[in-house]
């Protein structure tokens, strides 16, 4: 028989540095064929590899500490199981990748996974004694079966989910009825003895029509066993010169694979019982799993290389993937309620489990099931069994679940893993034995605490040590779990304990002028979920849905009733974000939140509504940003942060889907303006460690926004950016006037904000234009909000030799400079004398010298004059030439006019010219309201552009241009008449009616 070679791919490395080193390895297809999972025990992580793209790097999933000795995935493929050295057995959704949940803990390493036909169970099992049977469902252990002598390496249920299949390192198998929970036979001694190498682990495995069970002999051989009754039926006994360490049947039963120490593969027709053929390689084979679809089988050798082995089958025999047997389902598995009886290619693990027993099934087994959590375990089981019917016939009970398969089980099924997020601290992480971990973690600082014996060390740490004291180290001898921090202090809770259920929620002041300044409060029968500090208060939010407000002196100043559950809470200088849970979670398993803000100073609550998460996502921070925006970070990398556009609105400014490579996880600490710190995770923690002391990096925000077909997407993203930014700083001073404070340094920052804006839009404009999207150029256009780029903008355009746009730009100029002109006659401008002030200005500076030479003044009776235009007009050269020859025939005129004037007279006009000249230069550098010469930007007013200096150019295009109100730096100012406060005008008003 011919020998080949496969080539062999690296998957995993050993973590103890030593190469080649042996190690049991895992390896499984999923249902379509389209993914392939590997693990090794020599290495923390899972791979999960694309088999028609080999090349490419494959996902790789770290949430174990130690290696990964067993890999199980549902037979629909939407779950996938892993269990490791570390003790501990998780689930991940698949092929995301995504962890879902720790489902159970050993006390010694785990050897061994399987799921049931449906994935409604996963039996796990190791070293321990005992085999955990774990409801998929709900995550809760439904039986443990004992009976093993040593570590069990091997599990299998029966396709007709009746038994359950085990072998251990000395050999013994057994056989469990699921119904009961006992052992139905016990075979010893009949597989080989694999206690002193755990990289070789003994493995049982029934065939497709579930009536054979295949077990590695003692004679270099495979044994085959009958279901019902253990009976030795027939062996496979070839070339194998060493033990076979694994096999594994086709996907229809007429051919196997064996593997052996003797480092080789046999392929056995089942049938004939003989083997067609064989494969060498360099190292042992310890997992092998045949393709799902096709002539395939993969395989992974001792040193973590895998590869795939093509017509293993020769083409002159059956296909292995064809004439797979069709499975008589029997009364399925009693310990649950919802059965289904064929495994659903689109399920997950909320779908239905397995056969159902109709009305034979008593309803009452779930109660009973839930009561004996707090009774005798065993007694409990044994009551709970004698209720159930015995085993029917499978056909009987397969008619029966199809009969009795009803909507109340699916219902029931998927309100079970319907579960409420848990209230939880921002910036706290969870408990590690005997490790630090941070009670809080803000932008100020940090606290952690390590447990010692019987009591915890707590530290608090600023980041910068100039904005907070030195805080000597704290001994904890309540247990505090949760913290927060501000600038005058910092409070702590823990959960209820001792004999009277009580929860202690303690503030500790930094500093302060009386002594024994810190205080503490107790709760008996109510826990403390979530706390907060603010300028002077203290929150705490508990059990009863009570929100607690303190004095930062301990006064309890008010006890609100919140709607539901808490689930977080932050605090910034007087207000109060709290989030709560607004009502059951959807059928989709997204959560329903809700946030309100409450105003602790003014006792009042000016905003709430629905907190917004991106579906199947849960809250992981909730916080305000360093300007007081209150902001949340989902579970899918999603930062959203609430403004007051559109009635109120959350923004979603980052999505991290964009930024982090599929190994790492950002742990959200705060953000600012324009960036958003946090802490990269690269381990299988979803938690930053305290020791090393872990370093945040800053990301720049960011919109998720679409593919732009100008390939000018960082420019759009800017422009959304600057907007929100703009409508924040405008928000601000509607505010401050409002409360009559002066905004005069808000001014300077809405003009720069402004300046930035038009230059970003100048060069979206840029980009529209040379992508023939000269619509969308239009509509930039009309969003400039100084003159200046409005010019800038036409001259762009008529650079890129785009007439037709420049011309459609003069006239959005001209129209918005018109509408400026009209809304000034409406809306005059009165000064400190209650008259017209820009009277005088306006005969002064409107005085101009005709084309004869004449010397003309407007009547003193018109307040104000219309704005001339200072755009630069474009116009067409035809006109500009009859223009020109217009001037040429009005000079020869004036010429010979001219000649028979008084030389006197010339000289008088040349005087009156200069004398204009120095008047109007000196007009246009001087505020025509208030008079000052200086100021950082010449604004808009009722004479047109550049007229009024910044600060009142700001209050008349906001209407707020008061005749009382003069600027403290005006010549003109007299504090008996004037001021340069909103809120001191209207009391003056107020005090003269």
């Amino acid at each position: 028989m011919k020998i080949r070679t496969l080539k062999l791919r690296e998957a995993h490395k050993s973590i103890n540095g030593i190469n080649n080193s042996p190690s049991f390895c895992s390896i499984l297809w999923d249902q379509q064929a389209l993914h392939l999972v590997t693990a090794s025990s020599s290495d923390p992580s899972i791979s999960i590899h694309d088999p028609l793209l080999p090349s490419n790097p494959p996902k790789i999933l770290r949430r174990h500490r130690d290696g990964v000795t067993g890999l199980a995935l549902s037979p629909n493929s939407t779950c996938l199981a892993s269990g490791s050295i570390d003790r501990s057995v998780k689930l991940y959704k698949f092929p995301s990748g995504e962890f879902e949940t720790n489902v159970t803990r050993f006390t010694l390493p785990i050897r061994a996974l399987a799921f049931n036909k449906s994935g409604s169970m996963l039996a796990a099992a190791g070293d321990d004694e005992g085999i955990k049977l774990i409801n998929t469902i709900d995550g809760s252990i439904a039986r443990v079966l004992k009976g093993h002598k040593g570590p069990v390496t091997g599990l299998a249920f029966d396709p007709i989910n009746e038994y359950l299949a085990s072998v251990d390192s000395i050999g013994t198998v057994l056989f469990w009825e699921l119904q009961s929970g006992g052992i139905l036979h016990t075979l010893k001694g009949v597989a080989p003895n694999a206690v002193s190498d755990t990289s070789v682990m003994n493995i049982v495995s029934w065939s497709p029509d579930g009536e054979t069970l295949a077990v590695p002999g003692l004679r270099n051989d495979v044994v085959m066993y009958d279901r019902d009754t253990a009976e030795k039926l027939f062996t496979f006994r070839g070339d194998h010169v060493q033990p076979v360490c694994y096999l594994s049947w086709s996907p229809n039963g007429k051919y196997m694979a064996t593997s052996g120490l003797d480092r080789q593969i046999l392929i056995w027709d089942v049938d004939k019982r003989q083997d067609i053929d064989r494969q060498k390689f360099e190292y042992r084979i310890c997992c092998m799993a045949w393709k799902p679809i096709g002539n395939a089988l993969a395989v992974i050798d001792a040193t973590g290389k895998y590869g795939l082995w093509e017509s293993v089958v020769p083409s002159s025999l059956k296909s292995p993937t064809e004439d797979i047997p069709s499975l008589k389902n029997s009364n399925g598995l009693l310990l649950f309620d919802e059965e289904d009886p064929e495994p659903s290619t689109s399920g997950s693990l909320s779908d239905l489990g397995e056969d159902s027993l109709g009305e034979s099934e008593p309803p009452s087994r779930k109660r009973l099931r839930k009561q004996s959590e707090f009774e005798d375990p065993d007694e409990d089981i044994n009551d709970e069994l004698s209720l159930l019917p015995k085993t029917e016939p499978r056909k009987k009970a397969r008619c029966a679940g199809k009969e009795n398969l009803g909507n109340e089980g699916l219902i029931s099924v998927k309100s079970a893993r319907l579960t409420m997020q848990e209230a939880f601290q921002p910036g706290a992480t969870p408990p590690l034995p005997g490790k630090r971990r941070f009670l809080c973690y803000k932008m100020l600082g940090t606290i952690t605490t390590v447990e010692n014996d019987g009591y915890s060390h707590i530290e608090i740490d600023f980041h910068d040590t100039g904005r907070g004291p030195r805080v000597p180290s704290m001994t904890d001898h309540f247990g505090f779990t949760i913290a927060s921090l501000n600038e005058n202090g910092s409070v702590f809770a823990n959960p209820c304990k001792g004999e009277k259920n009580m929860s202690t929620l303690m503030y500790r002041p930094f500093s302060s002028w009386a002594n024994n300044s810190e205080w503490s409060m107790r709760f008996e029968g109510e826990e403390v979920k979530v706390v907060a500090l603010g300028t002077s208060w203290v929150a705490a939010i508990t059990s009863l849905n009570f929100l607690r407000i303190y004095t930062d002196g301990g006064l309890q100043r008010y006890i609100l009733s919140l709607d539901g559950p808490v689930v977080t809470a932050s605090g910034f200088k007087n207000q109060l974000a709290v989030v709560t849970h607004a009502s059951d979670c959807l059928s989709s398993s997204d959560q329903m939140l809700e946030f309100r803000v409450f105003d602790i100073s003014n006792g009042t609550q000016p905003l709430t509504g629905c907190l917004p998460l991106t579906p199947g996502s849960h809250l992981t921070w909730f916080g305000f940003s360093e300007e007081g925006q209150l902001s949340s970070y989902d579970s899918k990398g999603v930062l959203r942060v609430f403004t007051s556009q559109f009635g109120g609105s959350w923004l979603p400014i980052f999505s991290a889907s964009k930024e982090k490579k599929s190994d790492e996880s950002y742990w959200v600490v705060g953000l600012n303006a324009s960036k958003l710190f946090c802490i990269v995770c690269k381990s299988s923690d979803m938690f930053p460690q305290v020791m090393p002391k872990p370093v945040l990096s800053l990301l720049n925000l960011s919109f998720p926004v679409a593919s732009s077909d100008l390939g000018a997407d960082a420019l759009e993203n800017e422009f959304i950016l600057n907007s929100m930014h703009l409508s924040q700083i405008q928000r601000r001073m509607e505010e401050m006037a409002v409360a009559g404070l002066d905004t005069t340094a808000l001014d300077d920052e809405a003009f720069n904000m402004e300046a930035t804006q038009d230059r970003c839009i100048l060069r979206l404009i840029a980009s529209c234009c040379n992508g023939d999207k000269l619509v969308r150029a239009t509509e930039l256009v009309k969003l400039l909000s100084l003159e200046k780029s409005m010019k800038g903008a036409i001259k762009l355009v008529t650079a890129l030799k785009l007439p037709n746009l420049a011309e459609r730009f003069n006239s959005i100029l001209e129209e918005r400079l018109l509408n400026e002109s009209k809304e000034t006659h409406k809306t005059p401008v009165m000064n400190s004398n209650g008259s017209a002030s820009l009277t005088a200005d306006a005969a002064v500076s409107s005085t101009i010298l005709t084309s004869t030479g004449k010397n003309e003044t407007p009547e003193p009776s018109i307040a104000f004059s219309s704005p001339t235009l200072s755009a630069p007009l474009f116009i067409k050269k035809a006109n500009k030439q009859e223009r020109e020859k217009g001037d040429q025939n009005q000079t020869a005129n004036a010429k010979t006019s001219m000649e028979t004037s008084n030389a006197e007279k010339v000289k008088n006009a040349g005087n009156v010219k200069s004398v204009e000249g120095k008047m109007t230069s000196e007009v246009l550098k001087r505020c025509t309201y208030c008079g000052m010469d200086s100021t950082p930007q010449w604004r808009m007013g009722p004479l047109g552009p550049k007229t009024l200096c910044n600060a009142c150019g700001v209050r008349y295009k906001t209407r707020r241009l008061f005749s009382e109100y003069q600027p403290a730096a005006s010549p003109s100012f007299d504090e008996k008449r004037h001021s340069n406060f909103h809120k001191q005008i209207w009391k003056k008003r107020a005090n003269l009616n």
